[in-house]
């Protein structure tokens, strides 16, 4: 359902550049819009430990912000949208499920501005800041309640990364890093950060 979601999602944005793209001026020039579509492998971590890194509060115990031995892998997609040399959108979703301890996991659905730097041959360095939501399943549950607690977060991502042109369509992404900021993780604050890599595929 979630990735039936995201492809919904990179439908109606690239819909939307269509739109825009249309409304343009006669005069646009090949430095107006573009969309560029790509798949990526990340290594994360989640900055959870899993249980017994809980604390208790009132009643209830409840999960403890603290590095994490297991690093997360996962697998996920993006979609850049250009308009302009300065005017671009990154949305990305990242599910990483493999390489679990305790069934600790989390999905991550951002959307945001990209920069790109400077251009140097094929090479383009950038800088994104995005936003969006988080899901995490957080492992055994200490409450005895007899099921693994879930939430869903609202991130911001800071990162960037270089892509390099390999043909005229396709790109490698040699490398994305990412710092993000959970600010309401269970009554406190929790910060994954991680690395990528990618191949895209520029559409138009």
């Amino acid at each position: 359902m979630k990735r039936i979601s995201f492809a919904l999602f990179c439908f109606l944005l690239a819909m939307g550049a269509v739109s825009a793209h249309g409304q343009a001026a006669p005069s646009a020039t090949g430095r107006g819009l573009s969309v560029t579509a790509g798949v990526m492998g990340s290594i994360f971590q989640p900055d959870f430990k899993g249980y017994p890194d809980w604390t208790v509060k009132g009643d209830q115990w409840v999960p403890t912000a603290e590095a994490s031995d297991w690093a997360l892998f996962g697998i996920g997609a993006y979609v850049d949208v250009k308009f302009t040399r300065w005017i671009q959108i990154e949305g990305e979703a990242r599910f990483s499920r493999f390489n679990q301890y305790q069934n600790i996991h989390q999905d991550n659905y951002l959307i945001g501005p990209r920069i790109p730097i400077h251009r140097y041959g094929r090479f383009t360095p950038y800088a994104k800041a995005l936003v969006g939501i988080t899901s995490m399943d957080m492992g055994p549950n200490p409450n005895g309640t007899g099921s693994d607690p879930t939430g869903r977060f609202l991130t911001a991502a800071y990162g960037g990364g270089v892509d390099v042109k390999l043909t005229r369509r396709f790109s490698l992404r040699a490398v994305d890093v990412e710092y993000q900021q959970m600010p309401e993780w269970f009554g406190s604050s929790a910060s994954p950060y991680g690395a990528s890599v990618g191949l895209s595929y520029k559409i138009f």
